[in-house]
């Protein structure tokens, strides 16, 4: 393939435009910025159909890029460090849910502050949500991680991090291109419930998440990314983290380096290649830009003291402790608990005689020409109708993810998409997803499910009571499809109508079922408050 002059932005977008990428979420953040604007100007991108429209900000491009993921197609999603922050409720979740689609996060990070409030180093946020990081020394490191990370979120079934900094960002060097990969098809996840973070179902993919954390780390150990140069002078080992490994070699110009050296570019560390450096080595010398992130778990490979605790399996590695736990880690015996029959799991369930039961019947109805698969839901009650018997939503991610989700999946060609949010979920984070749906006029159907309080959570006020349509429409939503209907049996068909009528529109449509909420059925403020907006 030919060979390029590219920023190390421009090589990460080119990689991952040859990797079969269908598209790119992005809000603009130096040193971020050009990725998507590479992007955007590509030719080979139009000609393919990339999706690369700017979104509102970094949660909603992570909750886009998630639902693309979910229809199946690769997917990028870039932000400066400080935008991780904003995306982090997303971006922590995307590790339970994994992928089906590939998935690659860019962080660029800015040490120094460059143009920045801080120099956080976000290979702390890979760690802590578990998955596998990439951190180039060049921009052709960066090209071929970012084409071999689709690669590899594919077959692990989650996110990769890709972490670079201000100086890859922007200098340039040359970049050999690979072979261009052909768009996933369409394709569903093969567990409808992937998903859906109801706690049942994400302590089971946590425990998933967990056990594959020993065969990212065998990866690490092989990956030709981690690199072991032997030198002669062993009194003093150097582990060069990204790209630190450049400002090492300029001290030495053409020559060898006469200390040992351990490249690291992919995490988690190579645990064996830093025990192997430091048995030969009197002192080890930590490159790395940003954050002591390796030179503190160095530290605690070097410790001869014995540790117990969750790593070792003293402690499990999930769940909360107890009386049991701790017992047993201590003493190896088991501390006895006598639980109380009366004492029994009770399942969480949608109230007798809520609307949002009504709601879902009909939208169940109006899609069984479709096919399953096409509803993304959010944080609330109503994400309980995952559940039997009605088994009507397919995610819940993170709040406000239910309307971003939906244009993901839609900007990835699985029409119609609908998103399921309440009152409250809406106003919290639902409206900034909900505009970048309207920019584009995507083919979504958005139903806020209005209860006139935030139901999940004790029936708090809902900043959404009265104000719904008229923020709908200061969005953008065209009027005539801002649709309106009380959730209940008797007015099935008028519901089921209303529905279909709206799936067949190539753009945005808003359907409110509106009814109050019957566990605040007894708050004489609210009742009155509903009567005087004329809302019932």
């Amino acid at each position: 393939m030919e060979k390029l002059l590219l920023l190390g932005d421009e090589a990460i977008a080119q990689a991952a435009l040859d990797a079969g990428m269908s598209g790119m979420y992005a809000y603009p953040g130096t040193p971020s910025t050009e990725i998507m604007e590479f992007i955007q100007h590509s030719k080979m991108a139009k000609e393919n159909n990339v999706h690369s429209i700017w979104s509102a900000n970094e949660k909603t491009s992570m909750e886009s890029a998630i639902g693309m993921s979910y229809a199946g197609k690769r997917t990028m999603v870039a932000m400066k460090h400080v935008g991780l922050n904003v995306a982090a409720d997303a971006f922590l979740n995307a590790a339970i849910t994994g992928v089906n689609g590939g998935l690659v996060v860019v962080t660029a990070d800015d040490p120094s502050m460059h143009s920045s409030q801080n120099e956080q180093d976000n290979r702390f946020y890979g760690k802590f949500a578990l998955i596998p990081i990439f951190e180039p020394v060049n921009q052709q490191d960066a090209y071929n991680m970012v084409y071999d990370a689709f690669e590899m979120s594919e077959k692990f079934n989650v996110p990769i991090l890709i972490r670079i900094t201000t100086r890859l960002a922007h200098s340039r060097a040359g970049v050999a291109r690979r072979e261009v990969k052909l768009h996933n098809k369409i394709t569903l996840p093969k567990n409808p419930r992937q998903f859906v973070l109801l706690p049942s179902i994400a302590k089971v993919q946590y425990k998933q998440l967990l056990d594959n954390q020993s065969k990212f780390e065998e990866n690490s150990e092989k990956s030709i990314y981690n690199i072991y140069e032997d030198g002669s002078d062993k009194s003093l080992g150097i582990i060069a983290c990204g790209i630190s490994y450049n400002y090492l070699k300029e001290n030495y110009n053409d020559t060898k380096i006469p200390f040992p050296v351990l490249r690291v570019c992919q995490y988690p560390v190579p645990k064996e290649q830093i025990k192997k450096l430091m048995a030969e080595c009197k002192e080890v010398l930590v490159l790395e830009d940003g954050y002591p992130f390796v030179e503190e778990m160095v530290k605690g490979i070097l410790d001869k003291e014995p540790v117990k605790g969750r790593l070792d399996g003293s402690l499990p590695r999930d769940g909360e402790l107890n009386p049991n736990i701790v017992k047993r880690a201590i003493t190896g015996e088991k501390f006895i608990v006598e639980i109380p029959k009366i004492v029994q799991n009770r399942p969480p369930a949608l109230c007798k005689g809520c609307g949002h039961i009504d709601a879902y019947l009909a939208l169940n109805k109006a899609l069984i020409k479709y096919g399953e698969g096409r509803v993304f839901a959010d944080i609330g009650c109503y994400t309980l109708g995952a559940l039997e018997p009605y088994n009507a939503i397919n995610s819940c991610v993170d709040m406000g993810a239910s309307i971003t989700m939906a244009k993901g999946a839609a900007d990835a060609g699985l029409v119609p998409a609908v998103a399921v949010i309440g009152d409250s979920t809406f106003t919290h984070s639902g409206m900034t997803g909900l505009l970048d749906a309207v920019v584009e006029n995507s083919p979504i159907t958005v139903i806020i499910s209005d209860n006139f309080t935030t139901g999940m959570t004790g029936g708090q006020n809902s900043h959404a009571l009265g104000r719904l349509e008229k923020i709908c429409e200061g969005i953008g939503v065209e009027p005539e499809h801002i649709r309106v209907f009380h959730p209940t049996s008797k007015n099935f068909d008028e519901m089921v109508s209303i529905i279909e009528e709206e799936l067949q529109y190539k753009g945005v449509s808003v359907i409110i079922p509106r009814r109050q909420c019957v566990q605040t059925m007894k708050n004489k403020d609210l009742v009155a408050k509903v009567k005087e907006l004329k809302l019932n």
